[in-house]
């Protein structure tokens, strides 16, 4: 009898239990209020629990040291961004076809030494005096060109100028071949006279997308080169 009365009672206080609402289970009485300065039980104090706070130390450290770890790959992200357009302006750069010159004919003139104007810039000094490529480019012929003498076009590979045909005129050698690949200011060739010439000089024409000549003196201001 006492033990079928027992599990009247327990079965009594299961349903207690069971039937409570949610608006009951935060009650503020049933919960243990730890103020802000707790540091652990006496238990915990007599080192029978372990309080220690290395976990969050090691995590810090892990975190420290991932953080600096994606600082070195921004800036170096950044470094090689940087490079890259460095890379891409010098590509785009211009540079002067030779140096030790005088200005003897500008695009636009009229003379009895040209069956129609000026179609380009004539840079006159010493024969043999080296020639440069004036931009990065494709070299798209080489050989001897009648009134033009020993003729270079090449044609520019890069940004805006792309398309563009640069000819280089009255050289005494030719240094590359077609479809060789230039930079600016890598040597294409060397001054002579050449072709119709009253001495050694570089005649320079610029043809944008291969056609009509255009004034050489406009095109490289416009590059930030002043001959």
């Amino acid at each position: 009898m006492a033990g079928a009365f027992a599990l009247i009672l327990a079965a009594f206080g299961s349903a207690v239990v069971g039937g409570a609402t949610d608006g009951n289970t935060l009650k503020a009485d049933k919960y243990q209020t730890i103020s802000q300065s707790y540091s652990g039980s006496a238990k915990a104090a007599a080192g029978d629990v372990d309080i220690s706070r290395d976990f969050n130390r090691t995590n810090q450290i892990k975190q420290t040291n991932a953080q600096a770890a994606q600082v070195q790959a921004a800036q170096q992200e950044q470094k090689e961004l940087a490079a890259n357009v460095d890379k891409q302006l010098k590509s785009r750069q211009w540079v002067l076809p030779v140096t030790g010159y005088n200005i003897t004919a500008r695009f636009g003139q009229r003379s009895g030494l040209w069956s129609t104007t000026h179609t380009g810039l004539d840079f006159a000094g010493p024969a043999g005096s080296t020639i440069v490529s004036i931009a990065a480019g494709t070299v798209k012929s080489t050989g001897y060109e009648g009134a033009y003498g020993n003729r270079t076009v090449i044609t520019l590979t890069n940004g805006p100028d792309a398309g563009t045909d640069i000819w280089y005129c009255h050289q005494s050698n030719i240094a590359v071949s077609p479809g060789d690949t230039v930079g600016a200011g890598d040597i294409i060739g060397y001054t002579g006279s050449t072709g119709n010439v009253t001495g050694p000089h570089l005649h320079l024409e610029v043809h944008p997308n291969g056609g009509g000549p255009v004034d050489p003196y406009t095109a490289l201001v416009e590059h930030n080169v002043t001959p």
